[in-house]
């Protein structure tokens, strides 16, 4: 079981885990953002939100400096200490946001792919798909490198539509709400080793880590870390683990901030 004392790394993802799905609170959560910050243990966002979103959200949770995983991980914010670092403020990880839309537009010209991004519509319409402020609906446009999109099509056409952007380095990711496109070099995974690796080579040591998350496509994270929390979560397939033992992963019986504080209760307040 990890410590408190351990050289940890804490992932966490962000909506229907810290945050509530519908109410965006993260208040059951605030106890222990507080003490691993007492702990100096840095707390890393992943999330399918832009960058611009994530700093804002950093702001409001107190984590401001702390890296991040924005995009699915096709974004990469390094830690603001790191202003030495060639990447720094943040690594692009694959094709551009501007390349993505272009690919995406032009299939669904010639193939006729059903599919609304955000590319598509105005601000006030992402708000009343997400419940999200109009200040915040701006930032949720703000892509990099990746697109969102609401799918219109049949599950058939889906396959096809997949199957076409494999063919050209790019995938297709189901998130709690919305799909996603990044480059297919990109992922929640390679970010979490790619920033743990950081980690090493400036502190000597090799993190422990600890990843939380409630969906399907927080998974590769989840198969990435050293220890897992699987928040109970609205999708009924649950989270598909390769290595889903006990010692190493835990499943919440509480859904969302709630079932994020009852993860790090089990691995750590005994």
């Amino acid at each position: 079981m990890p410590l408190l004392q351990d050289p940890l790394l804490i992932f966490s993802d962000l909506d229907g885990t810290l945050l509530d799905i519908h109410t965006y609170s993260w208040a059951p959560a605030a106890d222990w953002l507080e003490k691993l910050q007492e702990h100096q243990i840095p707390v890393i966002l992943y999330s399918s939100k832009t960058a611009a979103e994530m700093l804002a959200i950093q702001s409001d949770l107190g984590l401001d400096g702390l890296p991040f995983i924005a995009e699915n991980g096709a974004v990469i914010q390094l830690d603001a200490r790191w202003d030495d670092h060639p990447d720094a403020p943040r690594l692009i990880n694959g094709a551009p946001h501007e390349e993505i839309v272009s690919v995406i537009n032009q299939l669904r010209d010639q193939q006729g792919f059903k599919f609304t991004s955000f590319d598509d519509v105005e601000v006030k319409v992402v708000g009343e798909w997400t419940g999200l402020t109009r200040e915040r609906a701006t930032l949720a446009r703000l892509h990099e490198a990746s697109v969102t999109l609401i799918w219109r099509d049949s599950d058939e056409r889906m396959a096809a539509f997949s199957e076409a952007l494999d063919a050209v380095g790019l995938k297709f990711v189901q998130g709690a709400r919305f799909w996603h496109i990044l480059d297919a070099r990109g992922g929640k995974d390679q970010a979490l080793r790619w920033l743990a690796e950081q980690y090493r080579l400036r502190e000597g040591v090799a993190p422990v880590t600890l990843g939380l998350g409630d969906g399907p496509n927080d998974a590769p994270l989840l198969d990435s870390v050293d220890y897992a929390v699987v928040v109970k979560g609205i999708n009924r397939l649950g989270v598909p683990l390769q290595k889903d033992t006990p010692e190493r992963v835990y499943h919440t019986r509480q859904e969302g901030p709630e079932g994020w504080r009852e993860g790090l209760d089990h691995y750590f307040s005994s």
